[in-house]
């Protein structure tokens, strides 16, 4: 379209047609106002100052408060879960966050407008903006990021419907945006079906939209359990895209619990997260006649019930006032206040598993597992049909396609008959992934699907960040294994220095912790290769992929002359006993575990590495010897509540390199002994038995003298110092008094192969007959 001789009467015209037609389809439109920021911000404050948009509904994300509306930036988009907006404007001249786009799209309510201010797209992909700062990670410089991401972007904005294009610059309309669909058939308005053998009360299902949201309500019905049930512990899950109405679905239940006289408590990241379920407790206790209270954060029912916002930390402490908790956007909260909201015997899980991911896949990758391990009976609950718009939105299907939130590895009938000797190892650069779309969508799907942390910055990750690099294992031209990988390490002197000093290195993880908490200064010198993720298709795991996919790299690496020596391959994870393994099996060491759990999975962290240099092994050795002199101490304080079957793998996951002396007195092995075989008492000192332990554990030697309670018993009472009825109580110990009988008896193998004369003289003395 040609400049128009009034620029701004085009654009205004332009949104106009835009809100009509997605009025109209109860879907929503994107426009993109692309050109100098300032021209981008007058367009875009024209078009809402004409458009019958309230401010009280318009958002403004960006570092500015340039409209009079309500203003975010992007690193806070996730307040803006579970509320809606007319118009949501996301400010991309000084940095496009992948994650926030993720988590803006959905907050746009049907018929409303998604608005990108940008730079000129043609010109986009190679401008530098704030977010490829973050990928720019010494030793690496911001001039090699490059722009693959936001080359991808501008290529789905340009190509899908429903997006309108405005060159701000030159006035000119590259894309009207319009579908101009045909007249849809006039929908059903018959209320969907209710239930014949519900519980709640019909106004409760009367209230839903959609046959979905019915369903969803009439799962929390197990929640309402008479007196009969009460002994069974019950847990609902209910899953949707966003849009769906799983908030209002929840809000309807705890409704209908409190008009029954039940007490409901509700927690979120933020209590906007959760403040349509709020909306719809309130209205349905209303409609009812039995509200006496309608607040923000509380709803009272003069039944004796009532619904109440609680923070997570709160909530946490608050439950047992409560009969049932319901968690909204619960993939937002970390995997551990998850697990102790976990306690409550009827709790309610409500999660959107696309749509923001930014938070990562917590919910559903680790805490699913934990919550099938628990005594709770589960009740499973998804929504499809779409409530705040139109199923096929186009804006909807953009996002997914921009940000891959739908990306999945192939089928499995496709790969089921991969093997080690059947796949072909292959380097993904990032320019083949750009390129090849049904390579990207199966590398990232895999990763996606097999680690919590995963989202839609990893995408610009994996194809713009200099550091990071990937490799698969490809079936039939399918991907079936992946790896991630990051250069590390390799650091200059000032830089080592400057993170000795307290500074930070992004990107670096290894040689940052080993550095700023451990003190070792030259620990940034050597250069590795930390395995960043690693991902096995999971109709095809236990078949040695993941080991294959390992062993390629590492021969790779070791005949790759052209970007110099791999000093160590590393890497960092939640440990788990299964993963420390492992591991183990492909020769990484633990030097290292986090002195606080990741917020995200609720574990522990834990780091390993393999040498492959003399400097990689001398690295590796002292921080082995390190870590295996330090961690007696560390289970008394911050590693008191490691779990006891991690605390072992991990010590014996150390390998050789601990040359961890005993250093006994002949005192101290006289009190060991005394205590293994006669009447002393570990109360008595017991640090010489924390150091007999860990020895123990390190060496690693492949004997059945102990049994796994006993071993257990070593880290519970010996290692943490947890008191004899804890011990006893979650080891099945009759008494403490047998507790205390069966930790001296744990204690005579140790003696055995350990003690020295002083010791077994003790021992002699209280066995001969």
């Amino acid at each position: 379209m040609a400049p128009d001789s009034d620029p701004d009467a085009s654009v205004v015209e332009l949104a106009r047609s835009l809100h009509r037609e997605a009025t109209r389809t109860n879907e929503r439109r994107l426009l993109v106002l692309a050109g100098d920021r300032d021209r981008g911000y007058a367009a875009l404050e024209t078009v809402l100052d004409d458009l019958p948009i309230p401010i009280s509904r318009t958002t403004l994300v960006g570092p500015e408060d340039r409209l009079r509306c309500e203003r975010v930036p992007q690193s806070r988009a996730g307040n803006l879960l579970g509320t809606t907006r007319d118009a949501v404007a996301i400010d991309a001249h000084a940095e496009l966050q992948p994650n926030a786009v993720g988590k803006l799209v959905g907050t746009v309510d049907g018929g409303g407008l998604l608005v990108l201010v940008t730079p000129p797209l043609d010109a986009w992909a190679d401008r530098h903006d704030g977010f490829d700062e973050s990928l720019a990670v010494p030793p690496f410089s911001l001039s090699d990021v490059r722009g693959r991401f936001r080359r991808r972007f501008v290529h789905t904005l340009r190509d899908h419907r429903g997006i309108a294009i405005v060159d701000c610059d030159v006035g000119v309309i590259e894309d009207d945006g319009l579908t101009n669909p045909a007249p849809r058939l006039a929908a059903d308005s018959a209320s969907p079906d209710i239930p014949e053998d519900r519980r709640f009360r019909s106004a409760a299902y009367d209230a839903c939209l959609t046959a979905d949201q019915v369903e969803a309500v009439a799962a929390f019905e197990s929640l309402a359990g008479d007196e009969s049930e009460r002994d069974e512990p019950r847990a609902v899950v209910l899953e949707a895209d966003r849009g769906r109405g799983k908030s209002s679905a929840a809000g309807l239940a705890a409704g209908a619990l409190a008009a029954d006289g039940a007490t409901v408590l509700v927690t979120a990241p933020q209590y906007r997260n959760a403040r349509e379920a709020f909306d719809r407790a309130g209205e349905l206790c209303e409609s009812l006649g039995v509200a006496s209270t309608v607040e923000s954060t509380l709803v009272k029912t003069d039944t004796g019930g009532w619904v109440r916002f609680g923070d997570p930390v709160d909530a946490v402490d608050e439950f047992d006032a409560a009969d049932i908790v319901i968690v909204d956007e619960a993939a937002a909260l970390p995997v551990v206040t998850l697990e102790e909201l976990l306690a409550a015997d009827r709790v309610a899980f409500s999660t959107t598993i696309h749509g923001y991911e930014g938070a990562g896949r917590g919910f559903s990758v680790r805490f699913r597992n934990r919550l099938a391990e628990s005594d709770h009976v589960v009740t499973d609950c998804s929504l499809a049909e779409p409530i705040r718009y139109a199923a096929g939105d186009p804006v909807e299907v953009w996002a997914f396609r921009a940000l891959l939130l739908d990306a999945r590895p192939p089928v499995e009938p496709l790969v089921a008959d991969a093997d080690p000797e059947t796949v072909e190892y292959r380097r993904l650069d990032s320019d083949d992934l750009l390129a090849d779309t049904h390579l990207l969508r199966e590398s990232f799907g895999l990763l996606v699907l097999a680690h919590y942390r995963t989202e839609p910055n990893d995408l610009a990750r994996l194809l713009d960040a200099p550091n990071l690099e990937a490799r698969a294992l490809t079936y039939d031209g399918h991907v079936v294994s992946v790896a991630l990988l990051a250069r590390e390490g390799a650091l200059p002197a000032d830089v080592r220095s400057m993170m000795y000093e307290g500074g930070r290195v992004r990107g670096n993880m290894l040689p940052d912790v080993l550095t700023s908490q451990l003190r070792d200064e030259t620990a940034g010198e050597p250069a590795g290769i930390r395995i960043v993720r690693i991902a096995t298709h999971h109709s095809t795991r236990s078949r040695g992929l993941g080991t294959h996919l390992l062993e390629r790299v590492r021969e790779e690496f070791a005949d790759d002359d052209g970007d110099g020596t791999i000093d160590w391959f590393g890497t960092g994870f939640g440990a788990t006993p299964g993963l420390l393994e492992f591991w183990q099996k492909n020769g990484y060491r633990t030097i290292h575990v986090s002195m606080t759990r990741n917020d995200a999975s609720g574990e522990y962290s834990v780091l390993m590495l393999a040498p492959t240099s003399d400097a990689g092994r001398a690295l590796y050795e002292r921080h082995a010897d390190w870590f295996a002199g330090r961690f007696a101490a560390l289970c008394t304080d911050a590693l008191d509540d490691l779990d006891p079957d991690v605390a072992r793998a991990a010590l014996r996951t150390v390998g050789s390199g601990a040359e961890l002396s005993l250093e006994l007195t002949d005192h101290e092995w006289r009190v060991v002994a005394g205590a293994a075989y006669g009447p002393g008492l570990f109360d008595v000192d017991p640090g010489p038995f924390r150091r007999l332990v860990v020895r123990y554990f390190v060496d690693d030697s492949d004997t059945d003298d102990l049994t796994d309670r006993e071993e257990r018993l070593l880290v519970l009472r010996a290692l943490q110092g947890r008191n004899w009825s804890t011990v006893a109580d979650r080891l099945g110990y009759p008494s403490a008094g047998q507790c205390k009988r069966a930790l001296g008896d744990a204690f005579c193998p140790l003696v055995d192969r350990y003690g020295t004369e002083t010791a077994l003289t003790v021992r002699d003395r209280f066995t001969d007959d």
